[in-house]
């Protein structure tokens, strides 16, 4: 297990990473923005039970072999990037239907919680937390480098939970607010239409050179 001492450095780490707004936040205003709370904190279990698998990945080993690959970085990324535009267009798509009222439709819970579990699986920045942050804070000396890779994975998930649910009743109120004013609700869904093909596109366009170094940098430290 983690030492005492090198959890409370790697919980204001990780705190100071989720804060920062990235893909999977904006993914998760996006939804309770133009959805509502519920719909961003079931965002925010499926972008976390996501973040399990990566954390599965680290144990095994699968972050490296996926980060030393060109191959497959490059699918990941275009995996995630088209998927991002493509319910970025579905967002577009509904804004101009008509609506009843000022109320957002509700996607299936289902479905909801599958795209952001597939939004964060497809995160390659992730995976590469996983592999070249926390392995900073995991000490030969203290036991299975497994067992330690698998709590301090776990505490980040905890922490993720936290302050992305957070994002999510932000996103909502905001999104609530805006449902008050007159035109509101369809500026919010071309807002979230927009925002997550945005995304995609950043994704998409991320430099794999980016990663390809810090994976030196993994190496050498290792």
């Amino acid at each position: 297990m983690p030492s005492l001492s090198t959890v409370p450095a790697f919980v204001a780490a990780s705190l100071v990473l989720l804060v920062i707004p990235g893909p999977a936040v904006m993914f998760i205003v996006a939804r309770s923005g133009a959805q509502g709370r519920r719909a961003g904190l079931i965002s925010v279990a499926g972008v976390h039970t996501a973040s399990m698998v990566h954390v599965l990945a680290a144990v095994v080993g699968l972050s490296a072999i996926l980060m030393a690959s060109s191959v497959g970085f490059s699918v990941v990324k275009v995996a995630g990037g088209a998927y991002l535009v493509y319910i970025g267009v579905k967002a577009l798509r509904s804004a101009r239907v008509p609506g009843d009222g000022l109320e957002p439709a509700m996607r299936p819970s289902g479905r909801l919680f599958t795209e952001g579990f597939v939004v964060n699986l497809f995160n390659p920045k992730v995976a590469l937390f996983f592999l070249a942050f926390l392995p900073q804070f995991v000490e030969r000396n203290r036991g299975a480098i497994w067992s330690q890779t698998l709590a301090l994975g776990m505490i980040y998930i905890a922490l993720g939970m936290v302050s992305d649910g957070t994002y999510a009743i932000v996103g909502a109120r905001v999104g609530g607010w805006l449902r008050g004013r007159s035109g509101a609700l369809r500026a919010s869904r071309y807002a979230e239409g927009g925002l997550l093909i945005g995304l995609g596109v950043l994704a998409l366009a991320l430099p794999h050179r980016v990663e390809q170094r810090s994976l030196r940098a993994h190496r050498i430290r290792s």
